[in-house]
């Protein structure tokens, strides 16, 4: 029998058989369906993937936030309330609720995926306890998207051509960097941003590699800035009720299932940015057609005004939201990872 408590549930409810008795279902949610993460890692692995490995004792049904028309900040919500079960989506999108999920991918602090990895590793223990206190949900996982570039309609040459430039962010930290550069950070869902460009509301978009490369973006951006201001790192979380409902045998193979769609995914992002950009650019691409799209480089002189910017702009702004807790707890373990101290009390 499938219980309808709201029409996101009765999406699920119309194609489902009646499952036996001692089938656990997870109805949950991915991120963007047009996005390589959730074609190739998040939507197989509810919906093949458990099934498989636990003899269909956990049947996995997923869809992604944009075919179930839902607003990211929206998600945990209903994952609290037991619409979902469990999420995949981007912690920077709930930090309406607190700062604290801000705090593993604060704009253009890191610009090594293997440091990123480190910071995500160092900040998770911070992550699941936020998770558990206002969602009551456990988070299982961090993973990376590919580098967060900026993609304009007009040729940038370096970061000072950025200046006044109407930039579309999807992120608070996001919209510090942009700010922090001398332009205006304009909030807009990924949906929106052709048309926006298209019509001349915004100039340039902010978004990752393969992602503008999927989208087609370049036949609204044909100019790239790679100038690396974060990587979109993103969670999967579970209801902690429905947790607590799984045997520990299939606890235990929901953790290690997971722990490998994570290695996976880290992985594959670390050969992403390489593909996307070629394939952005003149090629080779493996994946489709070329976009011809015109790279720019940042200079030296780029990178360290974008350096500038993360200590003196985009760090003390999300230590005024978080609060000296918040902070104490990044310096201990994201900022000794990162040799990086917030400062609580700026003078």
């Amino acid at each position: 029998m499938c219980v309808v408590s709201s029409t996101v549930s009765l999406l699920f409810c119309l194609h489902n058989p009646s499952w036996a008795n001692d089938t656990v279902i997870i109805k949950a949610v991915g991120t963007w369906g047009y996005f390589t993460n959730y074609q190739k890692h998040e939507g197989p692995f509810w919906n093949k993937r458990i099934a498989q490995v636990t003899d269909k004792q956990i049947i996995g049904e997923i869809k992604p936030q944009t075919e179930l028309d839902l607003p990211g900040s929206e998600i945990m919500r209903l994952v609290k309330q037991g619409v979902f079960d469990f999420a995949f989506g981007l912690p920077g999108y709930v930090n309406r609720e607190s700062a604290i999920f801000e705090g593993a991918d604060l704009s253009s602090l890191t610009q090594n995926l293997a440091v990123q990895k480190q910071v995500s590793e160092a900040y998770f223990p911070t992550l699941a306890q936020a998770f558990k206190e206002k969602y009551n949900a456990k988070l299982m996982t961090l993973y990376p998207f590919p580098s967060q570039m900026i993609w304009c309609s007009s040729l940038i040459r370096g970061i000072d051509d950025l200046k006044g430039k109407r930039i579309r962010v999807y992120l608070s930290t996001l919209g510090d960097f942009v700010d922090g550069v001398g332009a205006i950070p304009v909030n807009a869902p990924f949906k929106d941003v052709i048309k926006a460009l298209s019509d001349g509301s915004l100039d340039c978009a902010i978004t990752g590699t393969m992602s503008a490369y999927t989208s087609q973006l370049h036949k609204v951006a044909p100019y790239g800035f790679t100038l690396r201001v974060g990587w979109g790192l993103a969670f999967g979380a579970m209801n902690m009720e429905k947790w607590k409902l799984l045997s520990s045998p299939l606890q235990k193979t929901l953790n290690d299932e997971m722990a490998k769609l994570t290695e996976q995914m880290w992985r594959e992002t670390a050969t992403e940015d390489a593909i996307a950009l070629a394939c952005l650019s003149t090629g080779p691409c493996s994946i489709g057609e070329v976009g011809n799209i015109t790279l720019v480089e940042p200079s030296e002189a780029d990178l360290a005004i974008r350096d500038t910017v993360a200590r003196e702009v985009i760090l003390p702004r999300w230590v005024e939201r978080c609060g000296p807790e918040c902070t104490a707890n990044w310096n201990r373990t994201v900022g000794r990872v990162l040799d990086l101290r917030a400062d609580t009390n700026p003078d």
